[in-house]
């Protein structure tokens, strides 16, 4: 199983992010990819999960044998990210009974599993727009940690997490990143990707074009 990038290129307007992106992930594996801002990662990583269309290229996403066209990417991918956005309006037990309508949990993980995993019991009842930055982060990774799903993206997994929430972090991915594609986009925080078994540099794999 595997996930393939093909000469994969993205462009905004009239400029290039990145271009002649190639590699082939594979599944299960973990991968940091690392990068200064504006290097890329983030939309690297918004193509790898169907969020965004790229230019030029093409992904291809082997599972079990089986290719699986885009249109049904969203089955297989988990994403975490701060720039993703929860429906805030929602009540939190509402927004997961929502959320595993179109993402099942795992095998033998309840929606109050869940909850409890995250470690927001005393906040079942609150609107999601209450949430503290960390409240939020935590309900976001537990979803994409959680899911019934073979790939697992994130990007900048410890934003808005205190010491007690990265160590959090942590104990998931150590128990949950197995059997998965685990992709974690970083900027140099070793906490965020430090069970990764391989490491990626942006400029390891896409030239960036000068003009």
């Amino acid at each position: 199983m595997s996930l393939s990038l093909i000469n994969i290129a993205k462009k905004f307007n009239r400029d290039w992010v990145f271009r002649n992106a190639n590699y082939q992930f594979e599944i299960p594996g973990s991968y940091d990819i690392q990068g200064p801002n504006g290097s890329g990662k983030s939309t690297l990583l918004k193509i790898l999960s169907g969020f965004l269309t790229p230019t030029e290229g093409e992904l291809k996403l082997l599972i079990n044998s089986n290719h699986i066209t885009t249109e049904n990417w969203s089955n297989h991918i988990a994403y975490a990210a701060p720039y993703y956005e929860l429906i805030e309006e929602m009540y939190l037990e509402e927004f997961v009974s929502f959320y595993i309508k179109f993402k099942p949990l795992q095998k033998g993980i309840s929606q109050i599993d869940l909850i409890k995993i995250a470690y927001l019991e005393e906040a079942k009842d609150k609107q999601i727009k209450n949430f503290s930055s960390g409240m939020k982060q935590r309900l976001k990774l537990a979803l994409a940690w959680l899911s019934d799903v073979s790939i697992v993206l994130l990007d900048e997994p410890c934003s808005n997490l205190d010491a007690t929430g990265i160590e959090w972090y942590k104990n998931l991915a150590k128990e949950y990143s197995k059997n998965k594609l685990v992709i974690v986009c970083s900027n140099h925080i070793e906490d965020e990707f430090s069970f990764c078994k391989k490491s990626l540099d942006m400029d390891n794999f896409i030239q960036i074009p000068s003009s």
